[in-house]
């Protein structure tokens, strides 16, 4: 059976850092060298909070309690099928920080995720995340590793002007 094309994120929070997996540690990953949070794609018939928490205790051996659905992201690309991915961020959890199969866990300053090798999306996604309470839906739409389109609740913008926060 193919993979989902629907998955979570999650960015969890802590004193001013999100725990980000630097992804060095499986050949085959579209993400390989990137830092991206911790998800995946759902399993049959999960929702997506159920998939949200079953991917955060595999990755991380944490046990979410406090966590919030924030954006819906569809990823378009040239190499890869469309993804439809549920963005949460996480105030609340249980246990310590485990060992993953798929990359390093890491708690990074919230200042310094932009200038860590990521998707260029993702930074858009970052600045949303600091500057909106309510949720957002963004389209992103790659050539390669270049982002050539962003829709923000159905409304074409400027990904540079959001990244730096000028708009």
């Amino acid at each position: 059976m193919a993979k989902s094309n629907q998955t979570t994120l999650c960015y969890i929070e802590r004193a001013g850092k999100y725990l980000m997996m630097h992804r060095v540690k499986k050949e085959k990953d579209i993400n390989k060298d990137k830092w991206v949070g911790i998800g995946g794609h759902f399993e049959a018939d999960e929702c997506p909070e159920e998939c949200l928490l079953r991917e955060c205790r595999e990755e991380t051996s944490l046990k979410l309690t406090d966590y919030k659905l924030r954006g819906i992201i569809t990823f378009i690309s040239d190499r890869w099928q469309t993804e439809y991915m549920f963005l949460y961020t996480a105030t609340g959890f249980e246990g310590e920080v485990g060992e993953c199969d798929e990359g390093t866990l890491e708690w990074i300053d919230k200042r310094k995720v932009y200038e860590l090798p990521v998707w260029e999306g993702d930074k858009i996604f970052f600045r949303l995340l600091e500057t909106r309470q309510d949720c957002f839906s963004l389209k992103l739409r790659y050539a390669g590793e270049a982002l050539v389109e962003v829709l923000l609740d159905g409304k074409t913008v400027d990904g540079e002007t959001l990244i730096s926060g000028t708009n």
